[in-house]
């Protein structure tokens, strides 16, 4: 295994006078997309040392094996032109650089797209907050789960505990998750959510800094094993011994994390004269504003690189190579870290590295520098030794979100993060799983998928943001809803999608068919009663160093009460069958018109019809209700066969109690056993059971409340249907 430098908290054994730099080691790309003749122009900065060639490799989003371009490109060259590509398309580049000063070759990562398709939704997330917030920022917890939902997620909010145990939580977790694995896809915790630990590792190399540390990767794996009986690690420090049995975990590295993970955790950081909860509180406005567009960071990054090239590992080209598909390569500077975003200095991102302790970065600054600060950055990476290990008073990776517009922030060096789809339109939790699940796919310079990769920060926070519409006002008119608002500030709106949900459709669905370039729209026919909640969000073209894809604002959102309701109950069935001949008999609640398709190409559109089929066989009816917004099918089946089947007559059958509440009796005036069906109002079959004798009880208690159509036949295939009432 390879012998790993230790992060000296001192910098003076380091040497800076070698010409390498971290910024050699790193591939800075950005690309231009056309459609006409759609291509890609991949475009790196030029190298600085001597290079002696480049490779290319592709693939698409979803997958993780790379299609080698181009090998060897000249050690001059700084672009490559891609034309096997699609408008639609989003794909990802690699670029190697090869130089034999280099200890490890030079990397570059960008996901590219040309009009990628927006992301409307972005599935399930559960919002797990401390149970100490729950009145004390209960507005503010109330305006976070409102932002959440205008990005798309739909929010499954618990609060907990902040002693709970690990294990409770996580099968807390697991239960949600395994209600629908496919659409649940991310954790946010906000406050001090207990912390697993686990393993027996120290990626910062220090001896004393082995054993288990903090682990959110324990609640985002779904499948995979963690157990507490081998390793026995009681040589360093308190805190990080790990010994079987005392509720740390085994596991160094993780399997597949399934979810994204983040958490704003920020208590005991007493150097604060704040308490927890106002500093929350003010973390949730700014994450609000932000998510607003209330304040705009300007597209640019700062680096502030304390270790070099540092034999190889060259921490600092984690920022290098990510900030340049974010903000482009000539918006990233080299500079000072307070001193550069000081005062409110805006930038979107920024990175430092320096030796460390849990409360210190060498040459970037300590936990105090924060108290006093208001740092214009909204996502940071900071690396040195110990603070990774992030539960613990002060601690300096958490500090950065306790000032300032800072609203993530993350350890990149050991690992490597890969950020670089952030620059088209994913958000930073999509990040921090590929980052947690990376083995191979990009480089990470060393441990790999380590149980203590965390994102310090709301998971669901984006690179770039849209200004949403404001004065949102849905008004019911009749049986339709106008909503109107005021337009977005953004100057490249292309136009609004309305998404709406209400008491029975739970989700958000777009009603607009096409793009509306208006401020008004009418949603027609309100069909059931309650309320309706409608969701405006402006989509524009987002032309960015990773191509151009769709992107859309957070949704304004406003309501409205429907006291009408247009909803179809209907029923059918057959009165009397001679032979050929059948009498159909129909009712409905709420619908007005009827009309019959018999199966054979004959209609009618009475209530009650008579049709004549011509030919034997077994045939479907159909019974169309409708009123003046809604419509509704049931379906009848029909067998005609040669000769004359009479049906038993109406007054031979009976069904008591009805209306009933569950349990019924049927009672014939013949003493052959019969089977009966039960149907539901919308014609689905409900309810079976063959061989029934005269005056046998029912059991239909397993049944909704409604409207249903009990259906008879005797030995002799004679049938009649009846309509019961469960209630």
């Amino acid at each position: 295994m390879k012998k790993f430098i230790l992060l000296f908290s001192s910098l003076c054994l380091l040497n800076f006078s070698n010409a390498q730099s971290s910024k050699d080691a790193a591939v800075e790309l950005w690309a231009k997309v056309q459609t006409a003749a759609p291509s890609v122009t991949l475009n790196w900065v030029s190298s600085p040392i001597v290079t002696t060639g480049y490779d290319v490799a592709k693939k698409l989003k979803t997958t993780t094996t790379w299609t080698t371009l181009a090998v060897g490109l000249s050690g001059t060259t700084t672009s490559y032109v891609d034309n096997s590509v699609v408008v639609g398309g989003n794909y990802e580049y690699r670029v190697i650089k090869y130089a034999p000063t280099l200890t490890y070759n030079g990397y570059g990562y960008i996901n590219v797209g040309i009009e990628a398709p927006v992301i409307e939704n972005r599935g399930k997330l559960m919002l797990i907050i401390a149970n100490n917030f729950s009145t004390t920022l209960a507005p503010e917890i109330k305006r976070l789960e409102g932002d959440l939902e205008g990005d798309g997620w739909e929010v499954l909010t618990s609060y907990v505990s902040t002693t709970m145990a690990v294990t409770a939580l996580k099968t807390m977790i697991n239960n949600t998750y395994n209600l629908d694995p496919l659409n649940t896809k991310a954790i946010f915790f906000l406050g001090h959510i207990p912390v697993a630990y686990s393993g027996n590792f120290a990626p910062d190399a220090h001896p004393d800094h082995y054993g288990a540390w903090p682990s959110d990767s324990y609640y985002a794996e779904m499948t995979g094993t963690w157990t507490d009986a081998s390793v026995n690690q009681t040589t360093v420090s308190a805190r990080n011994i790990n010994i079987p049995g005392d509720g740390k975990f085994d596991q160094s590295s993780s399997g597949t994390v399934e979810l994204q993970i983040g958490r704003v955790d920020l208590s005991s950081m007493p150097a604060f004269t704040l308490t927890e909860t106002q500093l929350t509180k003010n973390y949730l406005d700014k994450d609000h504003d932000y998510r607003k567009k209330v304040f705009t960071p300007i597209r640019r990054a700062v680096i502030d690189d304390n270790f070099g090239y540092f034999s190889g590992e060259a921490f600092a080209s984690s920022g290098y190579k990510n900030f340049g598909p974010l903000v482009t390569p000539t918006n990233v500077v080299a500079g000072d870290y307070f001193t550069t975003m000081a005062a409110g200095a805006s930038y979107l991102w920024s990175y430092g590295c320096g030796g460390g302790s849990f409360t210190s970065c060498g040459g970037v600054g300590v936990t105090t520098d924060f108290t006093t600060s208001n740092l214009g950055g909204v996502f940071t990476m900071l690396f040195g030794s110990y603070f990774g290990d992030w539960d613990i008073a002060n601690n300096f990776l958490r500090a950065p979100l306790c000032q300032g517009k800072t609203l993530t922030n993350v350890w990149s060096g050991r690992p490597h993060w890969a950020l670089h789809h952030m620059g088209l339109g994913e958000n930073i939790g999509y990040s921090t799983r590929i980052t947690m699940n990376n083995t191979g796919t990009y480089f990470f310079s060393y441990a790999q998928n380590f149980v203590g990769i965390a994102l310090m920060g709301d998971p669901t926070l984006r690179n770039d943001v849209v200004a949403p519409v404001s004065n949102v006002v849905a008004t019911r008119i009749g049986n339709n809803c106008n909503i109107n608002w005021t337009a977005s500030t953004q100057t490249n709106v292309l136009g609004y999608n309305i998404y709406m949900k209400n008491d029975t459709n739970k989700t958000y669905v777009k009603i607009n068919p096409s793009l509306i370039t208006g401020t008004s729209y009418t949603n027609l026919c309100l069909v059931y009663p309650g309320i309706y909640k409608y969701m405006v969000r402006a989509l524009v073209l987002e032309n960015v160093p990773s191509g151009t894809y769709y992107n859309m604002s957070e949704g304004i959102a406003d309501t409205a009460m429907n006291t009408n309701n247009l909803a179809i109950y209907p029923n059918a069935g057959i009165q009397t069958q001679i032979g050929s001949a059948v009498n159909f008999t129909a009712s409905a609640i709420g619908g007005t018109v009827f009309s019959w398709n018999f199966g054979d190409a004959g209609t009618s559109s009475s209530q009650n019809p008579s049709h004549t089929y011509t030919l034997n066989g077994n045939y479907t009816a159909t019974l169309t209700v409708s009123n003046s917004c809604n419509s509704k099918t049931f379906t009848v089946s029909v067998g005609i066969t040669t000769g004359i089947t009479p049906n038993i007559s109406d007054e031979s059958f009976v069904v008591f109690p009805n209306p009933s509440t569950g349990k019924i009796k049927i009672s014939t005036s013949y003493n052959d056993n019969f089977d009966i069906t039960v149907y539901s109002s919308d014609g689905k079959q409900v309810f079976s059971q063959n061989t029934l004798s005269n005056d046998k009880e029912v059991n239909l208690e397993g049944l909704a409340k409604g409207l249903y159509l009990i259906q008879l036949k005797d030995r002799d295939n004679r049938t009649i249907s009846k309509r019961l009432i469960i209630e």
